[in-house]
This record gives C-alpha cells, structure tokens and sequence, in this order.
C-alpha cells in the first residue's frame, strides 16, 4: 500500500472543472450543451497579445526567466496597478504567477497548519477552502449573504477573529456571488483589524476591472495602514480573455517576497516566456478590448437577470461585478446540485450547484454569462421549459 500525507485526503477541487469534462462529453456524443457552468470569457484573446507571443519565440525567447518574471513585465504590472489604483508598488513586490491560484496555494501554505484559523468566503471560490483544509489549518467560514447583496459584512468578519487566526481571505468583485463589497465595509473591516497587526490579508481582486453600474472597484491596495500585511492577487485571465495562458500576479509584501520568490523556484521555476511578454503587450497595448468585453457582459447580465426572475421559483439580485450571477432556488423544490445536473443531463445547460462553493451555498446556483448572449438566451428557454414542466406536474 501507498500511504500518502493525510493532507491529500482533505484536499478538495474545482467541481466547474468536472461539469466541463461531463459537458464536453456529452458534446462530443453530438448533444447540443450550453455551457453557463466554467467562468471563462468566451472571447479570443486579442490579436496583438497573440502576436507579441509570437514574436517572442521568434525572437528566441525559449528559455528560463528570473522566477519572479521578467523586469519588463513586473515594471508594467506596477504601472498598471498605480494607474488603477492610485498607489505606487515597487515592481520588486510583484511576482507573475502561472494563474490566479498559485497565489492563493501559496498564501495558504505560509499561514496554513494544525491550530490555526483562515477565514476565506462562503460562498466562494472552492479552492479557498480546499487549500485550507490541505494545510491542516482551520477553516472559518466568513458568510456571504444574499440580503446584504452578496457583499461581506466587516461586522461579521471582524467577530470571528481569534487569536489562532493567521490569515483572512477576501474576495471582492467575488465568485460565485458576483457581489461587490461597499468601501464603507471595506473601510470598517480594515479600522477593526488594526487590533489583530499579526493577521495577514489576502485579497482576491481577479475580477477588479468587471464592475457594473457605475460601481467603483475598491482595492485593499489603497489602504496603506494593512499594506505590510496584505497579499493581492490579480492576472490576465478574465481581464483579458487569456485563461489557457496560465498568466497571474501578485504583489506581496516585504517580509513575505523573498519566501514566495523561493517557493517559485522550488515549485515551477518561472513562468513560459512568451505568455510574459504577451503580458506585457496586454498590459501596455490599447486598453479597448477591456471595455468592450465588460460593456459585452454588462449585457448578458441584464439578459440573465431578467430571464432568471421569469422561472418559476427563481429570483435573481442584480450582480454587480465579474460575470456570475448567483440565483435562488429554493422555492423549486430542489437541491441545488441535484437541479444542476438534471440540467445538464436532460436539457443540455451547464451550470454549477450552489453547494459546490461552500456550505451557505445550498438553495442556489452559479450561472456564467461568459457565454454568448444568444447561447444565454436559449439556456434560459431550456430551463423556463423545464422548471414550468415540473411546476406544473408538482401542481397535479
């Protein structure tokens, strides 16, 4: 027998992943799937990111780079961040990642182990909790609530604070929810944790530049009083159409940087050269295509929101940022995971069980609108036909 650590019994996974793998499937048998399920913008990423990866291999750029990426690269990283944001960040605080998640395995992995406290979002992104679990570390749940719009509460947040906590995740424009956090939380939240200075803070902000409304992101980059404690998480992915890039960001503070520089080293010795410099075009090209994919979504939601607040036993808030809306179901009758895949399997939609993103998630579902808006049209067809046919028979 094979004894592995107890650690790979508690590790989780990316279940949007698996309703891929069973979508796909079921399309290669010539079934017609609507895929709601992955968040992942249907766009191409734009063409002249695409040409500056070519030019890169012709140029010879086929070997290592430094771990924390190339200088060029983290330098407009910074410059895009002061752009944003308003702070100045030494490109020698940045490190380009192979996606959203290392930063988050990595973060994880310095505080996580036997006895301590992180606090990550619930519902929220899987792997959060995953990880966690993975340290040995305690997972707290901080509850993401459907009357306060999907938004964290700091009063909440603050309370479940332990001297056993090493760690806080937040995540805001946020998945699944697509809620957006308030500045006058955010503000109380960052006010609080000045009595617990040995609390670090992750901040998820992958999908800082998709709010709606005229909704500002607010970034926990702007709050110089936690700035030696906080880890931000950003990349391309979303932003710029570039998921199968595998091209992330952080930046991290001083006492932390050498350690993530090492764990790169140590783990994946840097990230594939001509994605870095397609980086760096995405980050110092035109900025168009940006807008023009978020006014595209912005779109989509209003399509999905609308078609969800039609299905019997639906309603729907208005997200607010990212591409996700996050429905409640609860009067259909159904589990949310057991209506997902009676979705997918019968009427050919993907979409994601509430409970997939954590315990609060039961009685909803996530739906992409990364997805045309004409593929979201039929797919809310597809789930009007079905929920009237089981209201109807229920009825009887």
């Amino acid at each position: 027998m094979l004894h592995t650590i107890p650690g790979f019994d508690r590790i989780g996974e990316e279940n949007a992943f698996a309703v891929l793998a069973r979508a796909t499937d079921l399309a290669s048998q010539g079934r017609d799937i609507i895929n709601l399920g992955i968040g992942q913008p249907d766009f191409r990423t734009p063409d002249h990111i695409v040409e500056a990866a070519v030019k890169a291999l012709h140029d010879g750029h086929h070997g290592y780079t430094p771990a924390n990426g190339i200088k060029p690269l983290r330098e407009a990283v910074a410059a895009d961040t002061l752009r944003r944001t308003g702070v100045e960040v030494s490109p020698d605080r940045v490190m380009i990642v192979p996606g959203g998640k290392v930063t988050m395995f990595s973060a994880i992995l310095m505080f996580g182990e036997p006895g301590a406290d992180i606090l990550y979002p619930d519902p929220g992104f899987p792997i959060y909790r995953s990880m966690i679990e993975f340290t040995g570390a305690n997972p707290i749940p901080i509850p993401i609530r459907e009357e306060n719009g999907f938004a964290f509460s700091a009063e909440e947040t603050l309370a479940l604070i332990t001297p056993q906590t090493r760690l806080i995740i937040l995540n805001s424009p946020a998945n699944p929810t697509g809620g957006v956090t308030p500045k006058v939380e955010i503000d109380k939240l960052v006010a609080g944790l000045a009595k617990w200075p040995d609390v670090a803070i992750l901040s998820d902000e992958i999908y800082g530049q998709m709010t709606y409304d005229g909704l500002d992101h607010v970034s926990l980059l702007t709050y110089p009083e936690i700035r030696d404690r906080l880890i931000l998480l950003d990349g391309w992915s979303k932003t710029y159409a570039m998921t199968g890039w595998r091209m992330g960001w952080s930046i991290w503070p001083d006492a932390l940087y050498d350690t993530m520089r090492k764990l790169a080293v140590n783990a994946w010795s840097c990230v594939n050269a001509p994605s870095q410099f397609a980086g760096l075009a995405a980050l110092t090209g035109p900025q168009d295509s940006v807008g023009q994919m978020v006014a595209e979504f912005d779109k989509r939601r209003q399509i999905v929101v609308e078609e969800l607040n039609k299905l019997p036993g639906v309603s729907c808030i208005v997200p607010k940022g990212a591409f996700y809306a996050f429905p409640n179901i609860k009067q259909t009758g159904f589990k949310a995971k057991a209506l997902a895949r009676t979705m997918l399997e019968d009427e050919g939609v993907a979409i994601i069980g509430g409970p997939d993103f954590g315990i609060l998630g039961e009685g909803y579902i996530r739906v992409s609108y990364a997805n045309s808006a004409e593929n979201i049209q039929r797919a809310m067809t597809r789930m009007a036909d079905f929920l009237a046919r089981h209201h109807n028979k229920a009825a009887e």
